[in-house]
């Protein structure tokens, strides 16, 4: 086992990644911005290396600066979190080659999942199933386009292959907008990815977005966590998390689940990852795999009992997962809130100092964050501030826990969406369960196409 790591990363995560680590004996390093010289976590680590100014891409995106901290304290790990440098191949490549482990996928494995087209390619055969779409990226010929879109049928969706987040897509719904549409997002992909390919799905309509939770070793174990369920989004971006999701069955969920993990013994996956997939008419269709832990990786920890993190540290260190996939039991259900420094309808960032901070607890609450009263929120990264996490025996137990939850938390100084989440507790599709990925933004009256 490791026994210093730096956590390339900053806020919930840092402070997340550096409990595991306590809890594992293993010694941290903190690397922060000028802008989160005095977070809490920086303060509880123990060392901490200022890597540069505010911007990330002055700090949490500057390669260099976060090896040279891993160099100057004697880490013999580096955990990258979520966002910022997690994905990115060739900054695992680095830091391997610097001498130190990284705590995720290898290069060549991030890069392949990275590709939306090779990642597909891979998952087909590896048996995962996937949206009906073009057999690898569009080429030139506009005729062969036109067939290629008559064939899957409209609407279709076009796609970068190296985008995500949302960005890099576009729906066509007749022929006549097909090649202006495909030449935009060619020319969007180039500029936002550096990568022009893109590549054609059909349209789903109202699809659910259902994510599978894997840990695969380097000795070929790997099991699946179940299920989560990601369809409260705007904009691309989630909101609202809960696992199980709602209305899906245990045989459904065992045939895709098993064939996630066979996936990852195929491609040598190591570390935790998550495959994301859409979800209509009781069919799966792989989108993506995210090479990394998730934001929302609480509710799978709430009802299966495992550390996620702990575990991506454990085989990163070389060690075989200590249980096989008939140890895994799934008890009762939970539910994700991400609390963010925003408008709770405008969505419009609120930075500024908390005056008032007040988190709710009891029975199966937890609160994930890093912030505290006199906390100032920086303007210069994500709004996400906190996450708050219930579990219940049933999903009804889940929900109420949530909104009593909900009901008890004060934060002032700032705005913040508690007041939407405080709506969707008491929104009567929610208690249906089973919602699209449109849901949300139609009730909030946004356009969700």
């Amino acid at each position: 086992m490791f026994e210093k790591i730096l956590i390339a990363n900053r806020g919930e995560i840092a402070l997340r990644v550096q409990r595991a680590c306590r809890e594992l004996g293993i010694k941290t390093v903190a690397v922060h911005s000028e802008a989160d010289r005095e977070a809490k976590y920086v303060q509880l680590a123990d060392e901490s290396v200022c890597i540069g100014p505010a911007p990330s891409g002055q700090s949490y995106l500057n390669i260099p600066a976060v090896i040279s901290a891993a160099e100057v304290t004697d880490a013999e790990a580096i955990h990258p979190g979520y966002g910022f440098l997690s994905e990115n191949a060739d900054f695992a490549e680095r830091v391997e080659q610097s001498g130190f482990v990284f705590i995720g996928p290898r290069a060549e494995t991030i890069r392949l999942m990275g590709d939306k087209v090779s990642a597909k390619e891979a998952m087909r055969k590896a048996g995962v199933p996937c949206v009906p779409g073009s057999e690898g990226a569009l080429g030139d010929d506009p005729e062969e386009i036109l067939r290629e879109a008559k064939r899957i049928g409209y609407p279709v969706i076009i796609k970068a292959a190296g985008g995500g987040g949302g960005r890099g897509m576009r729906v066509v719904h007749t022929e006549a907008a097909l090649l202006a549409s495909v030449n935009m997002t060619k020319a969007e992909a180039q500029g936002a990815f550096g990568n022009p390919m893109v590549y054609m799905e059909k349209f789903l309509e109202q699809p659910r977005h259902i994510e599978i939770q894997v840990l695969s070793d380097q000795h070929g174990n790997a099991v699946y966590l179940g299920e989560r369920d990601c369809s409260m989004q705007r904009r691309h971006q989630k909101v609202l998390e809960e696992a199980p999701a709602p209305g899906i069955s245990t045989r459904l969920r065992d045939k895709i689940g098993a064939r996630c993990a066979d996936a990852c013994r195929r491609i040598n996956y190591r570390g935790a990852g998550t495959f994301e997939f859409l979800y209509e008419n009781d069919e799966f269709y792989f989108i993506e795999m995210n090479t990394r832990v998730q934001v929302e990786h609480p509710v799978t920890e709430m009802i299966t009992g495992i550390d996620i993190v702990q575990e991506q540290i454990r085989i990163a260190a070389g060690e075989k997962l200590t249980f096989r996939q008939r140890d895994i039991e799934f008890k009762g259900h939970a539910i994700e809130c991400r609390i963010n420094a925003e408008d709770p309808y405008t969505f419009v960032p609120s930075p500024g100092r908390i005056t008032t901070f007040h988190m709710p607890g009891g029975p199966g609450v937890r609160v994930d964050t890093h912030a505290y009263q006199n906390y100032m929120v920086p303007p210069h990264y994500d709004s996400m501030i906190g996450k708050l996490i219930t579990h219940g025996a049933t999903r009804e137990q889940a929900i109420a826990k949530m909104r009593i939850a909900l009901s008890e938390m004060a934060v002032e100084g700032i705005k913040t969406n508690v007041a939407l989440h405080r709506d969707l507790l008491a929104d009567a599709a929610f208690h249906l369960g089973g919602t699209s990925i449109h849901y949300l933004e139609q009730k909030l009256g946004l356009n969700s196409k």
